[in-house]
């Protein structure tokens, strides 16, 4: 890898795979409440890399409400800042930093050919500036040529209980379509949520293979 791919990608990590879309981000309506304490000097220097310094020995926790921000959902946010220096300019460490969301997923198939004409089409490098986004995803193209979808938690999971409620209950569901689509790609969430083993051959895209006598079978597919 090039000091340019490293600087292109450098917006996030890991570098081969970046975990969130590129800036610039818009954090609207957060709160945050920062609470600045001193520590003990050897053991800030043991956790801080060179070639940064600090002047004092001081650590910020924060606890941050992310209501709605660009790419990253509704999420609550803490962890420990520290104020640090690099060649004489101020700067902040991140020496931790806990979420309770994540970026939204984006299943691409295994197949090169197939995988890069999914990231085109999927626009991965553009930032998703919709609040609570779970999975950037294709359609099956069924009615034409396979489309870029944005699937939220709320969508998903509203699909699988009414899902639920329809059939009388969770079930045992069985992947008989691949989970770069939508359709198979709610069948994961809602065996997820049932919290049942999710049933399948193994082979992307193929019918799924039903035990004989395999109890408590609530649907087949989508």
């Amino acid at each position: 890898m090039k000091i340019a791919d490293v600087r292109k990608r450098a917006f996030a990590m890991p570098l081969t795979s970046p975990a969130f879309p590129p800036g610039p981000y818009r954090f609207v309506d957060r709160e945050y409440l920062i609470i600045a304490y001193r520590t003990d000097k050897a053991a800030l220097e043991a956790v801080i890399p060179e070639p940064l310094t600090f002047d004092e020995p001081i650590v910020k926790y924060e606890f941050i409400r992310m209501p709605d921000s660009t790419g990253f959902g509704d999420y609550t946010e803490s962890g420990q800042v520290v104020p640090v220096k690099f060649n004489g300019k101020d700067g902040n460490y991140t020496l931790a930093m806990f979420l309770n969301d994540g970026p939204p997923i984006a299943p691409l198939p295994a197949d090169p050919i197939e995988r890069a004409q999914t990231i085109t089409m999927l626009q991965l490098s553009q930032p998703v500036i919709e609040a609570d986004p779970a999975a950037v995803i294709a359609t099956s193209g069924s009615t034409g040529a396979p489309k870029r979808v944005l699937l939220s938690r709320d969508a998903m999971r509203a699909s699988a209980q009414a899902t639920n409620h329809r059939l009388g209950g969770p079930g045992q569901w069985v992947l008989n379509l691949p989970p770069t689509h939508v359709a198979g790609v709610q069948v994961l969430f809602r065996s997820v949520l049932a919290g049942v083993e999710l049933l399948s051959d193994g082979i992307p895209g193929e019918p799924g293979i039903i035990p004989p006598g395999m109890p408590g079978i609530g649907c087949i597919g989508p």
